[in-house]
């Protein structure tokens, strides 16, 4: 079972029309109707299952600039003003502190490697610095191990991803959107080469203008369009423990584990090195988008065989029987690799002991989005008028998700982007621009 999640309140009956329907109750998609419904745009989100029911309630929780890829780091930027307020904006404590996070260096090589993002990222490094000695130390409480450096952002922080997304889903409430829940959408209607709707379970909503930010599911829900968007799933796996004092405030990685400090006093751990891949129809599909950053990476993605036929991303059509592939798999939610993260758990015991004889409280998975070259797309598709993208955020997309939501609510009603838009395009996939995976950490 994944992570208890806040509720959010049971939506209106289904509009027949709207101006824009937005696919995916993560926290891409309800920051994109929030910032739509106060402009006064008429917007209904269709969520499968529950507000934040899978990846969304599911990461790490952390809100970082630090180690982003240069073309992300204008978006983060904003995102982190958003979080500053995100009380104010949202009317709630979603648990956003800032309280800094450590990328923690082993060796010289990690030095260098760090070092050279803070060099690569010039003036959106902000306050990222190399520490080490007693700076370091001091950010460290109770650690038993000293490490060689650390990259460290003091502005970066950490909230809360079991209340993040439904506050926000509730505060777009409040300023007029209907969030319907445990609402499929069964596809996406076209008329005239444009966008004309959507087709739920309970029936067809009129729209001109249809955001996709479905996640996991994006790629599939194009595919059944005719668009190509070469997305594959990763399973991550996390655990959280019961409160305890005396160790770190912060967020931290480093080879064999990561962790964040929780509100409730516990810490979010996860090894940070090993995740899952299944294997599906879309793996071999996209297999010559993703080869460069798989040369770069597999050391750290493990293979597992996935059902080919009748699950989420298998060759059952969408529609099949009585209901869709979208209603029998609400929520995602994978089983967590348990031998990994208690090997996190111990190596951060090693480091910390005051977490020896903590209770794990829970471990859970989530299905990560993940892009050939890393980063998102945020922007409409050209060849089908009325359809925005917002998805395929590659595990960055709760601390960046509330500028992101902004950014695809400027495309879709023409105001003044947020950021520059372009490395975002959707067109980079279809035009032979070559994918350079992420140079961030």
């Amino acid at each position: 079972m994944g992570p208890p999640v806040d509720p959010v309140p049971a939506g209106d009956i289904q509009p027949p029309i709207a101006d824009v329907v937005i696919i995916g109750g993560g926290i891409i998609g309800v920051s994109t109707a929030l910032f739509l419904a106060r402009r006064g745009v008429s917007v209904v989100l269709c969520e499968k299952g529950h507000v934040a029911g899978e990846q969304s309630s599911r990461n790490w929780g952390w809100c970082r600039r630090m180690g982003r890829d240069p073309r992300e780091l204008p978006l983060i930027v904003e995102a982190l003003e958003i979080w500053d307020d995100i009380e104010e904006l949202v009317g709630e404590d979603v648990g956003f502190r800032k309280t800094g996070i450590l990328y923690l260096c082993q060796d010289e090589s990690d030095v260098e490697h760090h070092a050279e993002w803070v060099r690569n990222a010039g003036d959106y490094a902000l306050d990222s610095t190399m520490i080490e000695g007693r700076a370091l130390a001091d950010l460290m409480p109770g650690a038993r191990k000293t490490f060689r450096a650390a990259l460290h952002t003091p502005s970066d922080g950490r909230a809360e991803p079991q209340k993040a997304a439904p506050a926000i889903a509730r505060a777009a409430q409040r300023a007029g959107a209907s969030i319907l829940q445990n609402c499929a959408v069964r596809g996406i209607e076209t008329a005239g080469g444009r966008v004309s709707g959507v087709v739920t379970e309970h029936g067809l909503i009129r729209a001109s203008t249809v955001v996709v930010a479905g996640g996991a599911w994006s790629s599939r829900l194009c595919r059944d369009l005719g668009i190509r968007l070469p997305q594959l799933s990763v399973r991550a796996s996390v655990m959280r423990t019961a409160p305890v004092e005396g160790g770190p405030d912060g967020a931290a990685w480093t080879e064999g584990f990561a962790y964040r400090k929780r509100l409730d006093g516990g810490y979010t751990i996860a090894n940070g090195m090993i995740s899952y891949h299944h294997l599906i129809p879309d793996s071999f599909r996209y297999l010559g988008d993703f080869l460069p950053i798989l040369s770069r990476e597999w050391r750290s993605v493990s293979l597992r065989f996935g059902d080919f036929v009748t699950g989420p991303w298998g060759l059952t059509p969408a529609l099949a029987g009585e209901g869709s592939v979208y209603e029998r798999h609400r929520t995602l939610d994978p089983p967590p690799a348990v031998a990994p993260l208690d090997e996190a758990r111990a190596n951060m015991e090693k480091v910390f002991p005051v977490l020896k004889g903590v209770p794990t409280v829970q471990r859970w998975a989530g299905f990560i989005d993940a892009m050939p070259d890393a980063i998102p797309v945020i922007a409409p598709v050209q060849s089908l008028p009325g359809l925005v993208l917002a998805t395929g955020f590659s595990g960055h997309g709760f601390g960046i998700g509330p500028a992101a939501g902004r950014l695809a609510a400027d495309l879709v009603t023409g105001d003044a982007p947020i950021v520059d838009p372009t490395a975002f395009r959707y067109e980079r996939f279809i035009d032979g621009t070559k994918h350079r995976p992420t140079t961030g950490v």
